[in-house]
């Protein structure tokens, strides 16, 4: 789970790699560390749009991105703590590309509908964090397992009314940070529409609490991939262990591993903690689970 510990490993190791804070705040935010996704081989078209979500609670706006022509498999994927931001938009546009119709949301409509990270902040550096950091752990907290799932359905259902949504096939559901878990959830709650379900460094996938994701598993019938950081594997090394037996007994597929020499928040670009070798791993693992479960 992102926390300070997480957040001061970030921070050594983006500086590590040769950066100096005087090099950074001269060359301005974002740009020592500007990242690119690479797009995929025969990129589709794509179409963009900002959409408003009907939910139990609201009205939940979002990212909406799909190949311009053809029906394709629905996604919804879920960001980290920090909420939905560039580098998401450009997660989902990629994953569009590639032929999937995806739903980018923003996870606290609720109570906000504008961004913690700026649009020109193309990497949340120290400073951005520690200024967003109180306002990101008090929208994490306005969120339960149970807006997951109520979330989870409404965005389910906006995807299957969409005329770019293949409805007769599963859809996928992917999160990061403290939405792993959401990709467990939505993957027990509708076992009949989910396909396959993906965490990226996600936190407490195993709790002593009833309603763990981990004790979700029997439910699920959605292929699985769960990406985890070194760091977060060195906190809680059982965790991975835990995981294995579950799907194991389930008889569920799953690809349970911890990357090597990552921190917790490798995968999005705008990470200090982006690992791009690994990072692009797990994408294409991710693509795998997609074309195995979902096309």
């Amino acid at each position: 789970m992102c926390d300070e510990l997480t957040g001061r490993d970030a921070e050594a190791y983006f500086f590590s790699r040769g950066i100096s804070r005087r090099d950074f705040g001269r060359l301005g935010l974002g740009a020592a560390l500007a990242s690119m996704l690479p797009a995929p081989a025969q990129a589709l078209a794509v179409r963009e749009s900002t959409v408003s979500v009907p939910t139990l609670d609201g009205e939940a706006n979002g990212y909406f991105v799909h190949p311009q022509s053809g029906r394709h498999p629905a996604v919804i994927l879920w960001p980290d703590i920090f909420g939905l931001r560039p580098a998401y938009r450009q997660m989902g546009k990629r994953l569009a590309e590639s032929g999937y119709a995806v739903l980018v949301v923003n996870p606290y409509y609720r109570t906000m509908k504008d961004q913690l990270v700026p649009d020109d902040a193309q990497l949340i550096s120290p400073e951005l964090r520690k200024s967003i950091w109180p306002r990101a752990r008090e929208q994490a907290g306005s969120l339960s397992p149970e807006t997951c799932i109520t979330d989870g359905r409404a965005f389910i259902q906006f995807l299957d009314q969409q005329p770019a949504v293949d409805s007769s096939k599963p859809a996928g559901v992917m999160g990061y940070c403290m939405t792993g878990s959401y990709a467990f959830r939505l993957a027990a709650d509708m076992p009949e529409r989910i396909g396959a379900g993906a965490s990226f460094h996600g936190g407490r996938l195993v709790t002593d609490k009833p309603d763990s994701p981990h004790r979700l598993i029997p439910e699920i019938r959605a292929g699985f991939l769960v990406a985890i950081a070194a760091n977060d594997d060195e906190r809680d090394p059982e965790a991975k262990v835990e995981l294995r037996k579950a799907f194991d007994k389930a008889g569920v597929p799953a690809e349970v591993e911890v990357y090597e020499d990552t921190l917790h928040g490798w995968c999005p670009p705008d990470s200090m903690a982006h690992n791009p070798k690994q990072a692009e791993r797990a994408w294409r693992e991710l693509l795998v689970l997609f074309e195995r479960n979902l096309v």
